[in-house]
């Protein structure tokens, strides 16, 4: 483990062991462990700190297996017990297998989430967003959409894919502000959902709507 690096890299970006720490959802201590090479970092862990630092998940695994002073990462096809590195173990921070995923807190009257901010972590991409640009996962939260969606399950989204009546939809307001509901359709200026728990309809002014991207699949699993 390069640890010089992944400080220099963290003072680059101003934050700290503890900043990544929150970031990864780990205990400092595990992280320190991590950093000095007593604990293995995980697949999606090295596409997580990658976004963190602002640099490729290469590199992040290129540092995360090399010393300082240690030949080049074209030499270093060995790992562990003196095994070869497989193709698909160099490979395992390609974000293409990866989607983020996106979360909010719940809040306002019409049982609409707040956005935070950044992707609190990845998942596996499904087959049906594959080369899907920009794809991503969000979890649901409330219980709004009961029983079609329980809160905690992770919702897949396709940002291109045009909504259609019936289908579910995130709805990105003003304000940060984030709908997940039934798309009813445009009735002049005012985007209309459903919402199945309570049953309602809710009308929404175009200007307030940001973005509103179709939901494709669900892992109940979250």
């Amino acid at each position: 483990m390069d640890t010089g690096w992944f400080n220099q890299a963290l003072e680059r970006v101003g934050a700290t062991q503890a900043d990544l720490a929150r970031h990864l959802r780990l205990a400092p201590s595990a992280v320190s462990r991590m950093l000095k090479g007593e604990r293995q970092m995980k697949q999606l862990e090295t596409v997580q700190i990658a976004a963190f630092l602002g640099v490729s998940p290469d590199d992040v695994l290129r540092r995360a297996v090399a010393d300082t002073g240690s030949p080049p990462a074209a030499d270093m096809s060995r790992t562990g017990r003196g095994r070869p590195r497989s193709a698909s173990t160099s490979n395992a921070g390609n974000q293409a297998d990866l989607i983020p995923i996106r979360s909010a807190g719940r809040g306002g009257t019409d049982q609409a989430m707040f956005l935070e901010d950044g992707p609190i972590g990845y998942t596996s991409r499904p087959s049906n967003l594959n080369g899907v640009r920009a794809a991503y996962a969000i979890y649901m939260v409330g219980d709004s959409m009961e029983p079609r969606y329980e809160p905690g399950w992770l919702l897949h989204v396709n940002p291109f894919k045009p909504p259609t009546r019936g289908r579910d939809v995130v709805v990105y307001k003003q304000g940060q502000a984030v709908l997940i509901k039934q798309f009813v359709g445009w009735d002049s200026d005012t985007l209309v959902l459903r919402q199945l728990n309570p049953p309602e309809t809710l009308r929404i002014p175009r200007a307030d709507v940001v973005e509103c991207h179709l939901i494709v699949g669900t892992d109940q699993e979250g």
